[in-house]
């Protein structure tokens, strides 16, 4: 079973960085769709970008410009890397995997495994 392990969230000043990490199962950065997702409360969960195993990424255009995601296979380790945060960033934010070679959107209902969540608050 996939087990995922998100960490670094945190408070932030408008404007600033945070890098999240997510440590997974050696097998699933070598075999899966990973993504980052992410819910505010009152509002539906948001895909906000993934990683295939090729590398290649793809974001969503809230993000795009300012959000990176990026893994480390030695690590197992997948990174979202946050930099210009704003107060609409605050939520929890989650990784996920499809266990699927490619990725086919940030849709949730794509990604069979997620991890507990880290929250990420934002103040102006």
């Amino acid at each position: 079973q996939v087990q995922l392990v998100e960490s670094g969230g945190g408070s932030v000043q408008a404007g600033g960085s945070l890098r999240l990490s997510c440590v997974a199962s050696a097998y699933t950065y070598r075999r899966y769709c990973m993504g980052w997702f992410r819910q505010a409360p009152g509002r539906e969960r948001e895909g906000i970008a993934t990683i295939d195993i090729y590398g290649r990424t793809s974001y969503a255009d809230s993000v795009k410009g300012r959000f990176t995601i990026s893994q480390d296979n030695a690590k197992n380790t997948l990174y979202l890397q946050m930099n210009s945060l704003n107060p609409e960033d605050t939520a929890m934010y989650y990784c996920a995997a499809d266990p699927r070679t490619h990725c086919f959107g940030v849709y949730p209902a794509n990604f069979d495994y997620w991890g507990q969540g880290t929250q990420v608050t934002v103040s102006s």
